[in-house]
């Protein structure tokens, strides 16, 4: 069903994973919640799945003693982009997290 390459599981060793069943089993739960952050009625539940997922991505990185900005951050980035993202499309979220005051004409 997935592919499965030898570097991924050089680097599956590295960060103390335990094969390819449990990389596969974290590759279908991340589907997932895209999936519901794709969907619009699921959105801010997805958003928050993925970025609990990212959190973990995250503090394996700092863990490991990976590179700052190109390894540890890379999942703060990528939370960045799809929280933005999100803000924009959501008018559920602005009205919750409003960034700019609206101008009162008067």
């Amino acid at each position: 069903m997935f592919i499965h390459f030898d570097a991924d599981r050089a680097s599956d060793s590295q960060i103390g994973f335990p094969g390819e069943i449990m990389a596969r089993k974290l590759g279908l739960l991340l589907l997932l919640c895209t999936a519901l952050y794709i969907w619009p009625a699921t959105s801010v539940l997805g958003a928050i799945l993925v970025t609990g997922f990212l959190g973990g991505a995250v503090a394996t990185h700092v863990r490991l003693g990976n590179p700052l900005f190109s390894h540890v951050l890379f999942g703060v980035y990528v939370g960045v982009l799809m929280w933005g993202g999100l803000f924009l499309r959501e008018e559920r979220l602005r009205v919750l997290l409003p960034v700019l005051k609206p101008i009162s004409a008067g």
